[in-house]
């Protein structure tokens, strides 16, 4: 082979790579949700993949991985390549999952690299409409008069916390039962079998205005303008309480930095649309874009915080 021959095969194998690189996407990307269909985390991520699909070109398969507080398809998620082919929707739960669960099967500072916030909502305070009252002193009366006997559906550490602490801050005593998804925890709080539950407001307040469930109080310092009657926490009975669920996009560490910014940029663009919002406007979600700086910085804030409610509270799973 002569040196030059060489020299060509040598820069044809450089430049392959960085063309590819350039060129990305050439291929269909996995989008990993770690609830199943049919919740809040399940609905932002659908919105984003169809968005980015008919953008790129390019076909954007959500794969709902549910199971362990969401566990299951973070460390599902950890263990894909770093080519920017896999993209993870994250929630509260990412956050909280560090001081519940000691080990986890990935690293949450190390395997993942932010990409953008995209939604923020408070949860609703449910109830089946059986049960005698019609605002949160009402319910805390109640439960403060029956021990041990109300039941909240709990479905995700998000949904878990927000409910111990309404437990703690209200000094009630009321029971937990678990559930692997929102949908079906819902479900069972309508049809009775649960008393009470925090679900984000996509996946619980389309059942209060159809009239089978009943909002008592939102979770946000603010009233959500999908639920503009519907009284916070705070001025309704208890000062202080707030708890918000989020939603967010990572994907593997060590990702080519050419990919993230585009995943970045493209994000960013589907999340400041007025489409986008406006979709989610009508579930009482806001949107929420930022840098993956901003966003890396806002995931550190909220571990720590989950930390001390986790810490004061007094939460733990059994």
């Amino acid at each position: 082979m002569t040196f030059i021959e060489r020299f060509l095969m040598v820069a044809l194998c450089c430049f392959i790579p960085v063309a590819a690189a350039q060129d990305y996407p050439v291929k269909p990307i996995n989008f990993i949700v770690g609830f199943p269909p049919g919740g809040g985390a399940d609905l932002v991520a659908r919105l984003i993949g169809q968005q980015l699909s008919k953008n790129w070109g390019q076909q954007v398969i959500v794969v709902n991985r549910p199971g362990a507080d969401s566990v299951i398809g973070y460390e599902f998620a950890s263990r894909s390549a770093a080519d920017g082919y896999t993209i993870l929707l994250i929630t509260t739960e990412f956050a909280i999952n560090p001081g519940l669960y000691s080990p986890l099967p990935y690293n949450t500072a190390k395997d993942f690299h932010p990409l953008s916030l995209a939604a923020t909502a408070p949860y609703v305070l449910v109830i089946h409409p059986s049960i005698p009252v019609q605002s949160i002193k009402d319910l805390i009366k109640l439960a403060k008069a029956r021990p041990d006997q109300l039941t909240y559906a709990s479905s995700g550490t998000g949904v878990y916390l927000a409910s111990e602490m309404f437990k703690s801050m209200a000094g009630l005593k009321i029971l937990r039962v678990p559930y692997k998804g929102g949908p079906q925890a819902v479900s069972d709080v309508i049809a009775g079998h649960v008393g009470l539950m925090f679900p984000s407001m996509p996946t619980g307040y389309p059942h209060v205005k159809a009239g089978k469930l009943r909002a008592l109080a939102v979770t946000s310092v603010k009233r959500s303008a999908g639920a503009p009657d519907v009284p916070t926490m705070a001025e309704a009975a208890l000062p202080g309480y707030e708890a918000n669920q989020w939603w967010g996009l990572v994907t593997r560490a060590g990702t080519p930095p050419n990919a993230i910014n585009r995943l970045s940029d493209e994000i960013a663009k589907i999340t400041g649309s007025p489409d986008f919002r406006m979709k989610l406007a009508s579930q009482g979600v806001e949107a929420t874009g930022n840098t993956a700086e901003q966003f890396g910085k806002f995931i550190n804030i909220e571990i720590e915080k989950w930390a001390k409610v986790i810490k004061d509270s007094g939460a733990r799973l059994n």
